[in-house]
């Protein structure tokens, strides 16, 4: 399991839908498959780099900031 996430994806009418259920707010869309998979890629990047920025702004200057990998 490295960097993969469950993408769920419904189709309406001529649109495809896809969200993630492992990360809430994290959902694409577009007229094939293909779009909608690569819309809600991008969505989970943004939503990462957010949170990253978010939890790391007023870190005092000698915290640590180390990158952690899943195996």
């Amino acid at each position: 399991m490295r960097n993969e996430f469950t993408a769920i994806i419904e189709k309406d009418e001529e649109w495809f839908f896809a969200y993630s259920p492992e990360i809430p707010g994290a959902n694409g869309q577009g007229q094939t498959k293909d779009e909608a998979l690569n819309s809600l890629s991008q969505a989970i990047e943004l939503i990462f780099k957010d949170r990253r920025e978010d939890a790391t702004r007023g870190l005092p200057k000698d915290a640590e900031q180390l990158m952690v990998a899943l195996r």
